[in-house]
């Protein structure tokens, strides 16, 4: 007897039900009603290899990294792109423990407001932060801070503002570079009092990724989903 490609959580797709030897003569004879199960229904508890996220009720997920008793919620989105830091984390983590845990790009203007409510933020909870205001000599070109900053850190945030978007034209920031610490998943946007598709106009590289936006989440909450992201525990 043919058997069943998919026992426990069933086919997620119709072609994956004709690809089936035991379903797909099954599906034929029942007028094309197909015995897959919908991605929406699958049970994630099912494995003890859980995916990246784990469903919940209000349709809020949480990543592997988040412990059960958090109380911070992700939206799918941002499971996805923040997956790719966290592995980079993970692995610069091992290979360079000292290094402290991120690094806060941000334009001068944001220095005393925007960039120094995360920088609080982050540390009381417990992140180590490379941050200008503190770890660097004033008139430093963005490019050699970022370079510098991200030598001595496992992840760079970069706070995307109105001051900011007016600032990374003049910097000259170089597509080659912005490419590989992108391409490393080193670099997460923070945007606050911006949209992507401002940010799309001066820099469609550091557009082209999803990140973390105040107009979703406060800063509070922003500060929080970056801590639990970089919490290593040997």
């Amino acid at each position: 007897m043919a058997r069943c490609t998919a026992p426990s959580n069933g086919h997620r797709t119709a072609s994956g039900v004709a690809n089936c030897p035991a379903c797909s003569s099954r599906s034929r004879g029942y007028g094309g009603y197909s015995s897959y199960t919908s991605p929406s229904y699958t049970s994630y508890g099912s494995s003890s290899r859980s995916t990246s996220t784990r469903g919940s009720s209000s349709g809020s997920s949480r990543p592997r990294w988040s412990k059960s008793s958090s109380s911070v919620s992700y939206t799918p989105t941002q499971i996805q792109s923040l997956t790719p830091i966290r592995e980079t984390v993970e692995a610069r983590a091992a290979a360079q423990p000292d290094l402290r845990d991120v690094f806060l790009c941000h334009a001068w203007g944001d220095r005393k407001e925007a960039a120094k409510e995360l920088n609080d933020l982050l540390v009381a909870s417990g992140v180590k932060v490379w941050f200008s205001e503190k770890d660097l000599a004033l008139g430093i070109p963005m490019m050699r801070a970022i370079d510098k900053g991200l030598a001595n850190s496992r992840i760079g945030l970069v706070l995307v503002t109105p001051a900011m978007l007016e600032r990374l034209p003049k910097e000259s920031v170089a597509d080659k570079e912005l490419s590989a610490l992108l391409a490393g998943n080193q670099l997460i946007p923070i945007m606050h009092n911006a949209t992507y598709e401002d940010l799309r106009n001066v820099s469609p590289l550091l557009a082209s990724r999803s990140g973390l936006d105040t107009a979703e989440d406060s800063m509070a909450v922003v500060a929080e989903k970056i801590a639990e992201l970089v919490n290593i525990e040997f």
